[in-house]
């Protein structure tokens, strides 16, 4: 496999991950921002979600999710697509910014190190208050046997 398409692919799944908020302070950060154009303006629709009965069972639909694309093009003719889950018009065209961004990473080195890692932490650091949040709620459920 093509190893820069395993990196975009990291840092696709990392930037629909993260926060509009925090997407806003990186770009706001970033010393130069390129001019960019909609090839496809953010617009939110549907997906079906599908699931494992057990997490190992048939598979069956849980429902639908709203889910968020955009496409841009920058001036350097690097072009960006992003899929959020919801209807995060702004998430959805930052994401495909910096995906473009990134891809032309030649131009700007460390750019990945600057951009993905600051959100890559913060995406951790998040899922940790949330893990620490639902840890309080845990129910340990056990099993006495019975004498016969």
């Amino acid at each position: 496999m093509n190893p820069n398409l395993e990196q975009r692919r990291r840092w696709m799944g990392v930037l629909a991950k993260a926060s509009t908020a925090d997407l806003e302070k990186t770009w706001e950060e970033l010393e130069t921002r390129p001019e960019y154009t909609f090839l496809r303006p953010p617009e939110t629709g549907l997906v079906m979600v599908r699931a494992l009965a057990g997490g190992v069972g048939s598979p069956f639909h849980v429902g639908e999710v709203p889910v968020t694309r955009c496409t841009v093009e920058t001036e350097e003719g690097m072009t960006g697509s992003a899929y959020v889950m919801g209807r995060a018009h702004r998430h959805a065209e930052l994401a495909a910014v910096f995906d473009a961004i990134l891809q032309g990473a030649g131009i700007a080195p460390g750019m990945v190190d600057r951009v993905i890692e600051p959100l890559c932490r913060k995406g951790r650091a998040r899922a940790e208050v949330e893990r620490r949040k639902t840890a309080r709620t845990r129910v340990e459920f056990f099993t006495m046997v019975r004498g016969e």
